[in-house]
């Protein structure tokens, strides 16, 4: 039922927006298609905040919309993509606003031809066709480059120029292609294959300008990313431009953000490597400028040296000291002759001292029998017996006349004597 109200008698704001909140009510859950303008994620809540734009006129409206519905999607919710989502108006008495709660959300056009490449994509990731390991490096100056691109267009004279610009002994090989439509990927896939049979070909480019995400789809296809991770051949993908990524991208092995950029990475600018060989030479003079240098430094170094100046200054010293070890070494010499010769003379002297010969010449004699032993005793001698007398200077032969035998007197007889004395 329609309010009464007048100028006497008006309504409060609070029943007119309890009024519109049951109208909203009444409109129930509903289908709507609009762009995403507007994404914003706050931390610690499970909510999203979205602004949906309608696609002719200048109208928004704010949506609500659970996190994992968000989250599920196939490719990520971005600022710009058309979606079509089943939501409840809601109108917040509070605030006087009204917003959408989404349930579904289902991307259309652009977003779901994206969310089947990223489908794809991610299909192919989980075979190992983007492996790093499996990159294969261009090679610095390649002998023949391989192009497939459309004839006569924009791509090609971007390779064709900037790559002879830079280095105009580099050789082309062109194999053409449609770039887009039903038969592009098969005949850009018998290029690069044809391309890669060729032994004289080091490197391999796909070039083609921007253009919208349909036009680009045959580099997304299945069969041309198998086909060139099957190539032997080193491969630059240079479809598009900068924002533009489709998956030939991911499986080539260098990514070129435009025809021109391929050509500044598969071939050397001229210029530069004269210039960087320039400065290599000059390093390198430095380097051996800077050795001989310090060679000489240190070559005059040793020559200013006493030694190296005047190689005799040391000679005289080094003769003086020879010489004082040489006379010290004749002194210890001399020194322990002399003292060898003393005790070798104390030794003689000794030795004599202690002979029978010493002994004989102070007038003692030995007494021998015929068979030459010596006699101590009268005790085996007889009268008329040969004896032989050992003289200091000879021998002297006799025989006994009588033997007298003295009784000697013994220590102990001595000292029986010397106690008789005492008493």
């Amino acid at each position: 039922m329609p309010l009464e109200t007048s100028p006497e008698h008006p309504a409060p704001v609070r029943q007119i927006t309890q009024a519109i909140g049951q109208w909203v009510e009444r409109l129930g859950a509903v289908w709507v298609e609009g762009q995403v303008t507007q994404i914003s994620r706050r931390g610690g809540m499970n909510t999203v905040f979205l602004t949906l734009r309608d696609k002719l006129a200048d109208i928004s409206v704010p949506v609500t919309c659970n996190r994992g519905v968000i989250d599920s999607l196939p490719t990520p919710l971005v600022e710009g993509a058309h979606i079509v989502c089943h939501a409840k108006p809601s109108f917040y008495a509070n605030r006087g606003t009204l917003s959408l709660n989404v349930r579904e959300i289902r991307l259309v056009g652009e977003g779901e031809l994206l969310a089947r490449l990223e489908r794809r994509r991610q299909l192919l990731a989980a075979e190992g066709l983007f492996a790093e390991e499996l990159k294969r490096p261009i090679p610095f100056l390649p002998r023949n480059v391989g192009l497939v691109t459309a004839q006569s267009s924009a791509a090609e004279r971007d390779v064709l120029d900037n790559g002879r610009r830079r280095w105009p002994g580099v050789n082309f090989t062109v194999r053409y292609a449609a770039m887009q439509g039903m038969h592009a990927a098969r005949e850009v896939i018998e290029a690069i294959q044809s391309l890669d049979r060729d032994e004289a070909v080091d490197v391999i480019v796909v070039a083609r300008g921007g253009g919208s995400v349909e036009d680009l789809l045959p580099f997304s296809d299945e069969a041309l990313i198998r086909a060139v991770h099957e190539i032997r051949t080193p491969l630059v993908s240079a479809i598009g431009h900068e924002p533009d990524s489709p998956i030939l991208d991911l499986v080539a092995d260098v990514r070129a953000s435009t025809p021109t950029d391929a050509a500044k990475r598969v071939v050397p600018d001229v210029a530069e490597e004269a210039q960087r060989v320039l400065q290599a030479r000059e390093r390198g003079r430095m380097a051996i400028r800077s050795m001989i240098d310090r060679e000489v430094h240190q070559l005059e170094s040793l020559l200013s040296r006493p030694s190296l100046a005047d190689p005799r200054t040391g000679l005289d010293e080094r003769r003086v000291e020879v010489d004082g070890l040489v006379e010290r070494a004749r002194r210890t010499f001399r020194h322990r002759l002399d003292r060898g010769e003393d005790d070798l003379v104390h030794q003689v002297a000794r030795i004599r001292a202690l002979s029978p010969l010493a002994t004989l010449r102070r007038g003692y004699a030995v007494l021998s029998d015929a068979e030459g032993q010596a006699l101590s005793s009268v005790a085996t001698l007889e009268p008329g017996q040969d004896i032989h007398i050992r003289v200091a200077d000879g021998r002297i032969g006799a025989t006994t006349t009588t033997v007298d035998r003295i009784e000697l007197m013994t220590d102990h007889d001595d000292e029986t004597d010397t106690e008789d004395g005492d008493g």
